[in-house]
């Protein structure tokens, strides 16, 4: 006995069993808000009912669009795949997009023939826009990208000065809390083991640190790292040598901040709040944080929130809306055991 496949559902079966018109149900699925509300519960309900899903082919036929955003980070995949930041990143995104219905491309671009190919996929219709993360310098991949006409939405302020679409965290506000912090403990020779100056992070929060220490500010207690712990234990040692008389050190990230102690105690320095210990502040909140020995005390930004804001604000421009182009998220001092 041989059994006769079930029919796929059409857009028409759903205008039917609801009782709207054809044009009217594919309104609602595509989320237009020029329907009233009985004939969206009357298609949503009738969805439900025939289990039906749109063919996203041949709706990309019809619109234009892949139904598809870019993930790109502009680093090594060795660095993507090291730092959690990108993961906290990355969850905040899909979250987004999958609520959405759409899908996530991802792709690292660290070297130019890498940018070049992306550009030419991104020409190719194959993404509707773009999350661009952890640019460096004034790379004007963003701007190649608005001139094919692919919308982008940036994580970090810009270096170009360009005016583009952007998601940040208050950087220069998180480096003054960091620094204030450890001057409110009496510690007089504060460090900073700085993240890469090529990039906006890295600005904004030695600017923060220097804002906090004003007219005491020195240039030899900065030393620049890569964001990574044997970035932050070097620039430590560096720091050590010219410095040694140091006790504190404001890390930008968490990452360096695990490298800052790994040098301390290789020093024969102690980590800690005594008054013969070394005060360590790191930036980001990232799991590892609070799992060390000695739990760290840091900066949180709110990393999966940036991740989520920055794919609503480019579905918004997706849609034609018009959102702000600069969105700047607050950050907050968590006081652990290292300050």
């Amino acid at each position: 006995m041989t059994t006769t496949p079930r029919r796929t559902p059409t857009l028409e079966d759903l205008a039917a069993r609801a009782g709207v018109s054809r044009a009217t149900a594919s309104r609602v699925l595509r989320g237009q808000t020029n329907v009233s509300d009985e004939a969206r519960e009357a298609v949503l309900a009738a969805a439900e009912e025939l289990s039906y899903t749109p063919n996203q082919a041949a709706r990309s036929l019809v619109t234009g669009r892949s139904n598809s955003l870019a993930f790109c980070v502009d680093e090594s995949q060795e660095r993507m795949f090291s730092d959690p930041f990108f993961f906290g990143m990355l969850r905040g995104a899909q979250g987004v997009v999958a609520g959405a219905g759409q899908q996530l491309v991802f792709t690292v671009t660290s070297r130019e023939e890498e940018h070049r190919r992306f550009l030419a996929y991104a020409a190719a219709g194959h993404v509707d826009g773009v999350l661009l993360l952890s640019l460096h310098g004034r790379d004007r991949l963003p701007q190649e990208l608005e001139a094919i006409g692919v919308p982008t939405v940036l994580s970090g302020r810009p270096l170009t000065g360009a005016s583009l679409y952007y998601v940040d965290a208050d950087n220069v506000g998180g480096g003054r809390l960091a620094t204030e912090h450890l001057r409110r403990a009496g510690r007089r020779v504060v460090a900073h083991v700085a993240g890469p100056l090529d990039m906006c992070a890295g600005q904004d929060r030695l600017a923060g640190y220097r804002e906090a220490l004003g007219e005491d500010f020195e240039p030899e207690l900065v030393e620049s790292a890569d964001w990574t712990v044997a970035g932050g234990e070097a620039a430590t040692a560096e720091l050590l040598r010219r410095r040694p008389d140091l006790d504190a050190v404001f890390a930008g990230s968490d990452l360096e901040a695990l490298g800052v102690i790994r040098a301390l105690e290789h020093a024969g320095r102690r980590v800690g709040t005594g008054a013969d210990e070394v005060a360590v502040v790191g930036f980001d909140d990232v799991q590892a944080a609070d799992q060390q020995r000695v739990p760290l005390t840091t900066v949180r930004q709110p990393i999966a929130d940036l991740g989520a804001t920055m794919t609503s604000r480019l579905l918004e421009r997706l849609a034609g809306e018009d959102p702000p182009r600069s969105t700047v998220l607050p950050v907050e001092l968590v006081v652990r055991r290292t300050a």
